[in-house]
């Protein structure tokens, strides 16, 4: 029969796994990185995948398919429910990807400071990550995490953990992390998720890190766009990081 069915340009996918979580009746997995859609008789045609794509890879296309089965979905979310059991601290993800699973990361002071000899026969003292949860990117950022309660948060363009040395000692110390690129991605994704980051989790401050060049300025509008849409305007800090890796302004 032909009917309504979800197609995915797999050379537009970015494996982001969205589309995993929109898609209620388990159609869309991530294999090999892309999102495919599993098997015909799972897929609705509704298109619930659709408007959450950042990457606009995926489309609605009439064609011939096998008529969607309300029964086949039912068994495929028992058999999900039957494996969905934690492994070795981790619970496993609808998405197959691991990566994506948001957890808290709990920092020990240390304070031992451990020499390593580098090649150079000069001695270093080690820096220890500040990070405190995973994952980063804004766009795996689950904006319902635990650790964005309340929290002081760091939104950087991520070129500049590169660009500046003391990046974890001065920025992403004390403050959930999340970074982006304004230039590769979608800005207008970058507002709407920010903006239900804050209606959500009554975030306490934010301090954006951008690069000097024009381009990074996205990331900022971003952020301003969203306490605007979100009704919640908290205390603010914007930081200019230089190519060079020096501190324009703060």
């Amino acid at each position: 029969m032909e009917r309504k069915i979800v197609k995915i340009h797999e050379e537009k996918c970015n494996g982001c796994g969205i589309c995993v979580k929109a898609c209620h009746e388990g159609a869309i997995q991530i294999i090999d990185g892309k999102a495919k859609v599993i098997s015909d008789e799972y897929c609705d045609g509704l298109g619930d995948c659709l408007p959450g794509c950042p990457e606009g890879a995926i489309e609605i296309i009439e064609r011939e398919a096998v008529e969607y089965s309300e029964e086949a979905v039912q068994k495929l979310k028992e058999e999900k429910n039957k494996n969905a059991k934690k492994k070795d601290g981790v619970q496993a993800m609808p998405c197959g990807c691991p990566g994506t699973a948001a957890k808290a990361i709990v920092r020990k002071p240390n304070n031992s400071i451990s020499k390593i000899k580098l090649n150079t026969n000069v001695e270093s003292g080690q820096n220890n990550s500040e990070l405190r949860q995973w994952p980063v990117q804004l766009k795996l950022i689950n904006t319902r995490a635990p650790y964005l309660k309340e929290a002081n948060l760091l939104v950087a363009a991520d070129c500049t953990a590169y660009a500046y040395a003391d990046f974890h000692k001065d920025f992403i110390k004390d403050h959930i992390t999340v970074i982006g690129c304004p230039k590769l991605d979608d800005v207008k994704y970058y507002e709407e998720k920010l903006a239900e980051i804050l209606t959500i989790n009554n975030i306490k401050s934010i301090t954006v890190v951008r690069m000097e060049v024009p381009c990074c300025g996205g990331i900022v509008n971003a952020v301003k766009t969203a306490m605007l849409n979100s009704q919640t305007i908290v205390p603010y800090r914007e930081v200019i990081v230089g190519t060079e890796g020096n501190i324009i302004s703060q």
